[in-house]
């Protein structure tokens, strides 16, 4: 009963040392048959390693082409002039008054103070020069005569300056009383009602001119150097109405708060489309630069945090190049610090680091 312990134990130790100090010759007279089949694809593996350790991923050809860049900023509306008109004198308002939004044109009258008793003070002015030119002229004949002396001539001849300025001053508080718009524009405010008391100093009313009309905004540090007076402008408001101008305005002191510089666009508005005090977005056109058009998607950003794009270079390999952007638009962004041909990986540049050997497949670039 013992004896199949025995041969069973004699079998595995035999096996055990062929298949471990015997293994190749074991397999190679086992096997021989199929390694001497297979020998042809063997001979083929090579190539097919070399084929399955490249990364296959979608690319483009991309050229570099000139676009133009501009400085983007936010803004607002501002009427081209603003007035207060103000009373020069006192009295009541005797005029019928202008509602806000009327147009008017320069030197149309607003409000007319009663006159009062300036008209008579107009007169009484107006008969001592009379007298005061009499006067002048006797003397100044006497003096030549030799029947007066020199000092009444001149006294006389003072006395018709003072005549004269009474009546230019008398004159000049007539002309007070009327009240008149210092440009053409639009009235902002109802002018002083009738019958109001209007003193030195009281509103009459608020002009102001909307054509052309003033687009401000304010350009940070970092780009007021790209900026210039008599660039072209581009706007447009939060209602959707698009217009153009040119920069006329640009500070040379920066706000001490926020560190941006204030920046004026002029543009027409014949129709008054555009009111004072609407946002609005505008993009001043800079000096222009080539760049690349790619997809966003295609952005990825290297070990240590730099954007960039992953490129197949000419020994078929990925390549990673840093670039910035420039315009952001629908069809994709412009991006410069590429070379002005190059081939971008748009699709698995995720999978692949530099020097990984890739098999790139081309598609079109979309319109």
């Amino acid at each position: 009963m013992r004896i199949f312990p025995v041969i069973t134990a004699v079998l595995v130790s035999v096996t055990l040392y062929f298949l471990i100090f015997e293994r190749d010759q074991l397999f190679g007279i086992a096997g021989r048959e199929v390694v001497e089949t297979d020998a042809p694809e063997v001979a083929e593996m090579p190539e097919a390693e070399t084929a399955a350790g490249a990364v296959s991923v979608v690319a483009i050809h991309s050229k570099a082409e000139p676009i133009d860049t501009g400085v983007l900023l936010r803004g607002q509306t501002e009427a081209s002039r603003q007035v207060e008109v103000r009373a020069e004198t006192s009295g009541t308002v005797v005029s019928t008054p202008l509602r806000r939004g009327a147009l008017v044109e320069g030197g149309e009258p607003l409000c007319e103070i009663d006159a009062g008793t300036r008209p008579a003070a107009l007169s009484e002015a107006e008969a001592r020069l009379a007298e005061a030119e009499i006067s002048a002229n006797a003397a100044a004949k006497l003096q030549a005569g030799g029947y007066a002396s020199e000092t009444a001539a001149a006294g006389a001849a003072a006395g018709l300056q003072a005549a004269q300025a009474g009546v230019e001053a008398a004159r000049k508080e007539i002309e007070r009383t009327k009240m008149k718009a210092p440009f053409a524009g639009v009235l902002e405010t109802d002018a002083a009602e009738t019958g109001s008391l209007l003193s030195t100093g009281g509103l009459c009313a608020t002009i102001i001119a909307l054509d052309p009309i003033k687009l401000v905004g304010f350009v940070p540090e970092t780009e007021v150097d790209e900026v210039s007076v008599g660039a072209l402008a581009g706007a447009r408001l939060v209602s959707g109405h698009e217009v153009r101008g040119q920069v006329t305005f640009l500070s040379r002191s920066a706000d001490p708060d926020t560190r941006t510089f204030r920046v004026e666009i002029e543009v027409p508005n014949a129709d008054l489309a555009i009111r004072d005090g609407q946002t609005v977005e505008v993009l001043i056109a800079a000096d222009g630069t080539e760049a690349h058009l790619v997809p966003a998607s295609a952005l990825t950003l290297d070990d240590t945090g730099r954007l960039g794009l992953r490129t197949v270079d000419e020994a078929s390999k990925a390549a990673f190049v840093p670039v910035e952007v420039v315009r952001d638009t629908a069809r994709g962004v412009y991006v410069s610090g590429l070379p002005d041909a190059v081939d971008v990986i748009v699709l698995g540049q995720e999978y692949v680091t530099d020097g990984v050997a890739v098999v790139p497949t081309f598609r079109e670039v979309a319109g």
